[in-house]
């Protein structure tokens, strides 16, 4: 079969959906829970690199990565060679009652990755974000013993019951589900919210000596690929050191080379131009190239809970962890050098387009996390979607921002392309 890679994409041949895509879908929607938002009416049958083909033979240029989950790009040969050597081996054991191989292998690697400055660190493996997140809260508050959590407004952190509790990016996320989990709080993300956390938050609602954790995203994802003031996360991490509080980086979506760096918090420095470095670190998403897994890296002297106090019977699956010891690899290796060259020049891209299309109010992003602000939500729906007609899969997030969040494998060629496709489409949807 001739590679993916090789084809002229995008290459539309059908109506979208085709008439096997069809079939698939009202299959889905018979049984398929209805709360799963589907974006439009994409049924994929193969992909590789960051390219998508449907069960109609279109073929899409994929600058979403399944929300910025297929990190090495769809099948990279390493990534599958790891899976097939591991899944020839043994496909599962529980890690939390024995020990891996690969496991042990992998958190050795993730632990020094850690942005801790050079203090040790312990790892916890799960099977997703939202995982990592609810491990992380119960990691903070046996740590300090205290209960309150901080959390931000435009905030994402996932769908399970505490997660979802910190998640602050879209009321309907939150409509219908609670009481939520009593002791969290939200402050505007940037630079006020520093001045109201130690003047209205800790003055008036709660006690600084009673929050556990302040949970962060160093670049805010759902809420709108939002990178904040230089200077702002160190404040935050001086007023967690002033008053006892763990500061925990949510890195679901920016980490693993995202972003350039392997952490998005190491583009931040302090006063004296030290490195800013958290207490915790969750990862999730491209950790293992499209398998379900997740961790939370912890300073070892904060991951003293004893035997039993936490465990997952599929996280740290040994298939998964050698996926992720691959990705990590390539990352390392490449690909977040390739992330740091080809998202200047996408942004580069973005921006000469922005001084051609009016509709672009803004450009923003760090590596290949990179969003667009068009001028309303129903306009940036209608443009989406005018992609997907044309090829190119994009999404939207927060209220009116198109993200780019290719596989960190794409080219400076698909980069340009993509932006072509999405400044037509805008100029399609304006007329």
């Amino acid at each position: 079969m001739t590679d993916l890679k090789d084809l002229p994409t995008p290459h539309i041949v059908t109506d979208l959906p085709g008439p096997e895509a069809k079939l698939v879908i009202d299959r889905d929607l018979e049984y398929s829970s209805p709360s799963m938002p589907r974006v439009y009416p994409l049924v994929p049958a193969r992909a590789q690199g960051c390219v998508l083909e449907d069960v109609d033979g279109n073929r899409f240029l994929d600058v979403n990565a399944g929300i910025a989950v297929n990190s090495t790009g769809h099948a990279h040969p390493e990534v599958l060679a790891a899976i097939h050597a591991q899944a020839d081996n043994i496909l599962h054991y529980c890690s939390s009652d024995f020990y891996l191989p690969v496991y042990a292998e992998l958190i050795e690697k993730l632990a020094a990755t850690a942005p801790f400055g050079g203090a040790p660190a312990r790892v916890f493996l799960a099977n997703s974000g939202a995982e990592a997140v609810e491990g992380a809260i119960k990691l903070a508050r046996y740590t300090t013993k205290r209960n309150n959590i901080l959390a931000f407004i435009g905030s994402f952190h996932g769908r399970t019951l505490g997660a979802l509790s910190l998640t602050a990016s879209k009321a309907k996320y939150r409509s219908g589900f609670g009481p939520f989990m009593p002791g969290v709080y939200h402050a505007v993300y940037g630079e006020q919210s520093l001045l109201h956390l130690e003047h209205v938050i800790f003055k008036h609602l709660a006690a600084p000596e009673e929050f556990a954790a302040v949970v962060v995203e160093p670049i805010q994802g759902e809420g709108g690929y939002v990178v904040p003031p230089a200077g702002w996360l160190a404040g935050l991490r001086a007023i967690c050191d002033r008053h006892g509080i763990l500061m925990i980086c949510d890195e679901i979506q920016s980490g693993v080379g995202r972003t350039g760096k392997m952490w998005a918090i190491e583009h931040e420095t302090n006063d004296a131009g030290g490195p800013v470095t958290p207490d915790i670190v969750l990862a999730g998403k491209g950790l293992a190239s499209g398998l379900p897994l997740s961790a939370i890296i912890a300073k070892a002297e904060h991951m003293t809970w004893p035997p039993g106090t936490h465990g997952s019977t599929f996280g740290g699956n040994p298939v998964a962890c050698a996926a992720a010891v691959a990705t990590l690899s390539l990352v390392e290796r490449e690909l977040m050098n390739n992330a740091s060259v080809v998202g200047a020049h996408m942004m580069d891209s973005l921006r000469n387009a922005q001084r051609a299309t009016p509709q672009i109010q803004a450009v923003r992003g760090r590596g290949l996390m990179i969003g667009v602000d068009l001028p309303s939500h129903d306009f940036a729906h209608a443009v989406e979607q005018e992609c997907f007609r044309r090829g190119l899969l994009v999404l939207t997030c927060a209220e009116r921002t198109v993200r780019f969040a290719p596989p960190l494998v794409i080219s400076s060629q698909q980069a340009d392309k993509a932006v072509k496709i999405f400044q037509d489409a805008i100029g399609s949807v304006a007329e």
